[in-house]
């Protein structure tokens, strides 16, 4: 229920109007203030989603605004607000609220559209790496970076790349496949060397470049256009794992002996069932999950399983360095537009090395917003507390912390003390950080401990900064409290209370009357001769069952039947059938012809309080809540500025 009673809040944007709103007080509930800008915003919010009119008048509004505003001060006043569900359940929705805030969507679109642009295109490659550690002393770095610019410039002079891979790369697999890397696109390798191979021409070699590896070269073989992705179905027979030619030919024969199979109409499945050895895919028919290219070990597999189309779905045998495959082909998927796979690229950046820019972005910002003056002198005696046993884990905050509790820096008004940094480097030791020296550790710790402090201020005080994101939360809260509200003091009990419903139902019976009622059996059709015989079936008595069965074939449906006990008015019933016992005349409505066989007809009267529970239980409600609220308007006092309603009035009337 909590879902359907939020579903519309969070499922609308918060708008904002033209109407130049004076901010007075509207109203006031035991002397708090509620102003006439929210009361405008709310209204006008929900002025096309209202369907009862009364509800748009003004006058009439306002009543509902207060009525809300009274449940609100009721839930605070009860403690709800205290509550561990409801402060969890809170807390989650401004998590997932902020999301939008704490980031820089400027950039976010840029690596959005540079990720789909990328992704147009497939890229293959070769690369040689020199292997260099992140945190490395600059001598090591100049080391690294020396090798690969001489390795750069042999294959610049015309030596041959893949030998130079096979000869030089500190990449483990270089020896064996000359640094090949085969075809890739967005995604598939980490950020920096995506955006080395995207900016290099073809048949070119890349300037040096620098990953959390090392420093690499690359050189760009060739570039296609995306293949999309592919799902098949595969049987596979291993290569046996020592070189005997006897095995190998007997592999190949039992190959193509499943080959002919497929050709003389077996079932591909099934086969795959029986003789693929790929176990993990031969209980589901030899079914893999859909891929692309580069997501495969076996670059000649991918190359079959898309070039096979839907006229000729079945690859021959072929045989990769895993063993003999036969594909076959189940979909095809082309490269969906932008739109389609925006939510998709947003989540992939969000896990990607390039969500740094993001993160660099916001932070750069911060740093401008909120201006950072820093105690050196207090910097100066943290940085000496901090020793090399930092690196083993073993480093501990000083005993007598005093000296450093100070002001180090300050966000606005929120002080930021030297322990407070104390802590934090503390805490890193847990992240492996090995840079050195420690006092360059220390100094690129406090840059990140700024910016998260500031990250920090900054997601407390978005109510602060952002009137709309202020404003969700004040709904979503208000709405929370609601919900707990309202459980507690209507739903439940106007569903337990069954002595307060029969009362409440008694006294209102006039409300709930049945019309006068029809059992029917009801035959419909666009066919004239058709619906003869059903009256005539009707009138010997036959089953809707047996009217079906007789007059409609697999092919065509000629006659539908619908039976049940209407009333007056229902639009079920054709608008001239008489409410007479016997089977009726034919009835023309449009296109259709109908035919009734009324078997009963009842009298219009009340209805018990069964046949109309889910009625009476709501109406039960609405009655206790306006019994309610008008008891919480002598709880709390309410004091209307009717002077600055009249003039709201005729702002938004405008």
């Amino acid at each position: 229920m909590k879902q359907l009673f939020f579903g519309l809040l969070l499922s609308l944007p918060l708008l904002t109007y033209s109407q130049n709103i004076k901010k007075e007080v509207l109203f006031t509930i035991d002397d708090k203030p509620y102003y006439t800008d929210e009361f405008s915003r709310v209204y006008n919010k929900n002025l096309d989603l209202v369907k009862d009119e009364s509800q748009k008048d003004l006058n009439q509004y306002l009543q509902l605004y207060v009525g809300y505003k009274l449940k609100i001060n009721k839930a605070n006043k009860l403690g709800l607000q205290n509550g561990e569900a409801y402060k969890n359940e809170l807390n989650s929705y401004r998590t997932q609220l902020s999301k939008n805030y704490l980031t820089d969507s400027k950039v976010t679109k840029e690596l959005v559209e540079e990720a789909y642009n990328r992704s147009l295109k497939e890229i293959k490659a070769a690369h040689i790496l020199i292997t260099v550690d992140e945190n490395a002393a600059p001598a090591d770095t100049l080391i690294a970076y020396n090798k690969i610019a001489a390795i750069r410039q042999k294959a610049i002079n015309g030596e041959d790349f893949g030998k130079l891979a096979a000869e030089n790369s500190q990449d483990p697999s270089a020896k064996e496949n000359k640094g090949d890397l085969g075809y890739f696109s967005a995604f598939r390798m980490v950020y920096p060397f995506e955006s080395a191979a995207y900016k290099t021409p073809k048949g070119k070699i890349s300037n040096p470049f620098r990953t959390r590896f090392g420093y690499h070269i690359l050189k760009v073989e060739d570039i296609r256009e995306n293949r999309g992705e592919v799902t098949v179905e595969h049987i596979m027979l291993l290569n046996p794992k020592e070189d005997k030619p006897e095995e190998n030919e007997k592999v190949k024969n039992t190959i193509q002996d499943i080959y002919k199979k497929i050709q003389q109409g077996e079932s591909f499945e099934d086969l795959a069932k029986q003789f693929s050895d790929d176990k993990s895919s031969s209980t589901k028919g030899g079914l893999l999950n859909r891929f692309g290219s580069g997501q495969l070990s076996s670059e000649e597999f991918e190359n079959v399983a898309f070039s096979l189309t839907k006229a000729n779905p079945i690859s021959a045998p072929f045989q990769s360095k895993f063993g003999w495959h036969i594909v076959k082909l189940i979909d095809k998927f082309s490269v969906k537009p932008l739109e389609e796979v925006k939510s998709e690229l947003e989540n992939k950046i969000s896990k990607d090395d390039r969500s740094r820019l993001i993160v660099n972005s916001l932070n750069e910002k911060l740093r401008k917003k909120y201006t950072i003056k820093r105690d050196d002198k207090l910097y100066k005696a943290l940085v000496k507390t901090v020793t090399n046993d930092f690196y083993e884990d073993k480093w501990e905050v000083p005993a007598i912390t005093k000296p450093f509790d100070g002001k180090l820096f300050a966000i606005n008004a929120k002080i930021i003390t030297g322990t407070d940094f104390l802590n934090y480097i503390k805490a890193q030791q847990k992240t492996g950080n090995k840079l050195k020296p420690i006092n360059k550790l220390v100094d690129n710790s406090y840059q990140n401990f700024v910016d998260d402090k500031l990250n920090s201020y900054y997601n407390e005080n978005l109510e602060s900064e952002f009137p709309d994101f202020a404003a969700v939360m004040e709904e979503y809260r208000d709405g929370l409290l609601l919900f707990d509200l309202m459980e507690k003091e209507i739903w439940e009990k106007s569903k337990t209370d069954t002595l307060g419903l029969k009362s409440f139902y008694n006294a209102n019976k006039i409300n709930y009357s049945w019309k006068k009622r029809v059992d029917v059996t009801i035959a419909s059709s666009t066919n004239m001769d058709a619906i003869k015989k059903a009256q005539k079936m009707l009138k010997q008595n036959n089953t809707p069952e047996q009217i079906k069965e007789k007059l409609n074939t697999k092919e065509k449906v000629l006659v539908m039947t619908n039976t049940g006990v209407f009333e007056e008015g229902n639009e079920a019933l054709p608008k001239n059938l008489k409410f007479e016992l016997g089977v009726s005349e034919i009835i023309k409505e449009g296109e259709y012809y109908f035919v009734g066989k009324v078997n009963k007809v009842l009298p219009a009267g009340e209805k018990t309080l069964e046949e109309c529970k889910g009625k009476a239980i709501n109406d039960y409600q609405q009655f206790l809540e306006q019994k309610w609220v008008d008891d919480l308007k002598k709880e709390f006092t309410v004091k209307i500025n009717q002077d600055v309603f009249e003039n709201v009035k005729k702002q938004l009337q405008k």
